[in-house]
Order: C-alpha cells, then sequence, then structure tokens
C-alpha cells in the first residue's frame, strides 16, 4: 500500500518484532507514522521495541506477546488490531529460530521446532489474517524468508527444511488468494544479515553461527521489505550474491556440494567455543535480542 494512499496512517502487524529483521522493520514503518501491532514471545524485548517504535514516530503501538505457532495468540492480535484501528492493512511475517549441527546430532525436539515455527507459523498466520483481508477486499502480507529457502548447506538441516517448506506453503498461498486481486502475497529471501538469530540459535556444532558475507545491515532488510508494501512483488532476493549461490546450486550440483562445505565452516560458523545449547529456539531468550547482532554490515 503506497505511503499516501490513504488519510490515516497505515495498520501493520509485525511477528518477530523484537529482535532483528522484524524489529528493524517496525522501526522503519515507525517512522513513517504506521500503528503497529507487535508480536513475538518475550515480553521485555517486545517492551523495548514498542518503545523504540513509540520514539521512531509510530502514531499507535501494540503489544501481543505470543509464540507464532499459538493461534490463539495470534487472533487475539489480529482482532485486537481490527477493534482498535478498524482495518489491518498489511502483515509482516518475520517470526523464526534456528539450529546448527548435523541432522544425526540435532535433538528430534529441536529439529521440529525449527521447522514448526516456520511452517506452522507461517500457516497459523495464514489462516487468522487472510479471511480478515478477504472481508475487507484487500490487505498484504510479507513473508520473510531466505536464501537457504532455495540452496542447502550442511549443518543447518532443520533450518533448510523449515524455509524449503515455508516458501512452498507461501506460493500455495499467492495461488489460492488469486481470486480477490486486493490481497497481496510477498515472499523476500535475505543472504547473510546482522542480527542475533545467529547466536540465539541452537548450536551442536561447537560454535555460534555467523552471517556468511556479504553481510547487510537489518535497517536495510527493514526498508526493502517496507518497500514491498509500496509496491508488492511476488518475490524478491535481498542478497547481491543469492543469484549466483542458487544457480550453481541448480547447474552445478556436484561442484557445489564439494565447495559449500568447507564454506560453510568457513564463513557462517563463528570462531568461538560453546557447548551443546538449544539457544532460543524453546523460549525467548530477552538478553539477546536486539535489532542488531555483532558483525559488519552494508
Amino acid at each position: 500500500m503506497p505511503e499516501n494512499s490513504t488519510a490515516s496512517p497505515q495498520v501493520v502487524l509485525v511477528t518477530g518484532a523484537s529482535s532483528g529483521i522484524g524489529r528493524a522493520t517496525a522501526l522503519e514503518l515507525a517512522g513513517r507514522s504506521a500503528r503497529l501491532v507487535l508480536v513475538a514471545r518475550g515480553e521485555e524485548a517486545l517492551d523495548e521495541a514498542a518503545t523504540e517504535a513509540r520514539a521512531a514516530g509510530a502514531a499507535e503501538v501494540l503489544v501481543q506477546a505470543a509464540d507464532v505457532t499459538d493461534e490463539d495468540g495470534i487472533r487475539i492480535a489480529v482482532e485486537t488490531a481490527v477493534q482498535r484501528f478498524g482495518r489491518l492493512d498489511a502483515v509482516v511475517h518475520a517470526a523464526q529460530v534456528m539450529a546448527y549441527g548435523m541432522i544425526e546430532e540435532v535433538p528430534r525436539e529441536v529439529f521440529e521446532t525449527v521447522v514448526e515455527t516456520a511452517v506452522h507459523g507461517t500457516a497459523v498466520v495464514a489462516r487468522v489474517v487472510l479471511p480478515v483481508f478477504r472481508k475487507q477486499g484487500e490487505g498484504q502480507l510479507v513473508v520473510v524468508n531466505s536464501l537457504l529457502g532455495q540452496v542447502a548447506t550442511p549443518l543447518m538441516g532443520s533450518y533448510i527444511a523449515a524455509k524449503w517448506g515455508q516458501l512452498g506453503l507461501v506460493r500455495v498461498l499467492q495461488q489460492e488468494t488469486r481470486d480477490v486481486p486486493g490481497i497481496k502475497i510477498s515472499i523476500v529471501k535475505p543472504g547473510g544479515v546482522d542480527t542475533p538469530i545467529y547466536f540465539q540459535a541452537a548450536s551442536w556444532t561447537g560454535s555460534t553461527g555467523r552471517p556468511p558475507p556479504p553481510v547487510y545491515s537489518p535497517q536495510r532488510l527493514g526498508r526493502r521489505v517496507v518497500a514491498l508494501l509500496d509496491r508488492p512483488r511476488r518475490e524478491v532476493n535481498a542478497g547481491i550474491l543469492n543469484p549466483l549461490i542458487t544457480a550453481a546450486f541448480r547447474l552445478v550440483p556436484g561442484i557445489y556440494d564439494v565447495v559449500v562445505g568447507p564454506l560453510m565452516q568457513r564463513l557462517a560458523i563463528a570462531d568461538d567455543d560453546v557447548p551443546p545449547t538449544t539457544g532460543n529456539v524453546f523460549a525467548s531468550r530477552p538478553q539477546g535480542n536486539a535489532t542488531e547482532g555483532r558483525w559488519r554490515s552494508i
């Protein structure tokens, strides 16, 4: 929805709003005086994000502490937005958790939770939001996917299964909403982004993760997401190397498989020493939530 297409501010719900791309997107929208509904698991970090959004210029900010797999919690957030503001213009779905480790090493519960957050979480958001959009005759859903939704790497099996499944699900949603031209569903696929998700992740590699270069700032991704609200597109790659990596994965899989493991170890695993950890997979870790991570970005 174009920024000046209505007299009143946009009403946007953001999941994963307490950290990373979700938080950066909320702050970008706040700078446009949007009315925001922020959703995340951890109340403490969510309240901090809401305070930042108000300071950045948001017309109004509501918060709802909920996991995206909690359909009742997501429904409360959506109903609250509609009751308070009379409509819901857009939803940015950015919530996700991550785990590192070989598939045979990552515990089943961790693996399943990573996948469930992406796939079931996206389905929950769609089940709750799309009936509202249909009633309005319009609305936008932007889903933050990943470069890893279209390629594969070792040590990230659960996340790759999650993002491949999410991508397929969103493509189906695009097909199933063709009967309402006013409903726009977009997928954004970032490469490496400087957010806390990498060191918040579960890990069975002996180290935490890190974003592979080139590393983009979360603010840059936030601006890209907001641009999709202005000019909807079906799919957007947010990373200069994404097309090259995807082409290598598809066109020369033998060569890709030889080099991806060493590159993963060198460029996407941090040089630190940590015991096996479930990270924030099962519960929010407020001390680690922030807009930015700890890596230099562009």
